[in-house]
């Protein structure tokens, strides 16, 4: 039984206090609702006010250790950010676990790709998800110690580490973009006593993919395409948090850890085949 224990204290995220941005649906609620269920304090945000409303009534129907909280907030832009981190140090005192997973796509074939597209995604996407990471490093410090360093996870994607092409040419660069920020801030922050990493998803369902993946017939056609023959489920999401964000992760910094069934590794058939 001691035993037991010992391996459920690896993964142990209780009493943790976590910001989940775009906690609403997709990976971001995944997320929300592992560490809430597994005893974090946490704390969602999105846009749309309605939509963190109700993930949150969701969640806390299901008698989590702490209620889920919620409050909208707009990444893409600077007084968006200031207000957020205002809201939350209205709160607590201090954080624990940030999850940085708000994001934006746009797809287009190329030679109509539009020059706005950019600006919107890039915005979103990089700009926001690292100012808001360095607006809240006082409060990710304060509580950060050589036992349990705080964690910053960062949702990255299979599309920023392989050149997969199909049109969403500033999403994919958005995302090596994220890769990368996430290997320096881990540099950084690494005497901070913070850990840094990314995951970097293969196809999943969520409001962004519904489009590719949200029927049986589009999901078993995707699926194909993966090399280990389905695409993600939430338990492969809530795993990787569980283990990025629990005592076991604590030696783990800088890593890009994917999430795809194989594709980053998927280089088409053999040359002498």
């Amino acid at each position: 039984m001691q035993e037991v224990n010992i391996y459920k204290n690896l993964f142990s995220v209780e009493d943790r206090v976590a910001l989940v941005t775009g906690g609403g649906t997709g990976i971001g609620k995944i997320i929300a609702e592992v560490l809430a269920k597994s005893g974090s304090k946490v704390y969602i945000t999105s846009r749309k006010l309605d939509v963190i409303k109700k993930t949150a009534e969701e969640i806390n129907l299901t008698k989590p250790k702490y209620n889920v909280n919620f409050f909208s907030s707009d990444i893409s832009s600077e007084n968006g950010i200031n207000e957020l981190v205002d809201e939350f140090i209205n709160n607590e005192k201090y954080l624990d676990i940030l999850i940085n997973n708000s994001g934006v796509s746009w797809g287009a074939p190329l030679g109509n790709f539009p020059y706005h597209a950019w600006d919107r995604v890039m915005k979103l996407n990089v700009a926001g998800l690292f100012h808001l990471t360095q607006c809240l490093l006082p409060y990710l410090s304060k509580k950060a110690s050589l036992d349990y360093p705080s964690r910053i996870i960062n949702i990255g994607s299979v599309m920023g580490t392989a050149p997969l092409g199909d049109g969403p040419y500033s999403y994919s660069a958005s995302k090596a973009a994220v890769h990368q920020i996430t290997r320096i801030l881990a540099k950084e922050l690494a005497k901070k006593m913070i850990t840094v990493n990314a995951l970097a998803p293969g196809p999943f369902l969520s409001k962004m993919t519904e489009f590719a993946v949200g029927t049986e017939d589009k999901e078993k056609k995707i699926a194909q395409n993966v090399p280990i023959g389905r695409i993600g489920k939430p338990k492969d999401i809530q795993s990787s948090i569980l283990y990025l964000c629990g005592l076991g992760g604590s030696y783990i910094t800088g890593a890009i850890l994917p999430i795809d069934g194989g594709i980053h590794i998927a280089t088409g058939p053999e040359i002498f085949e």
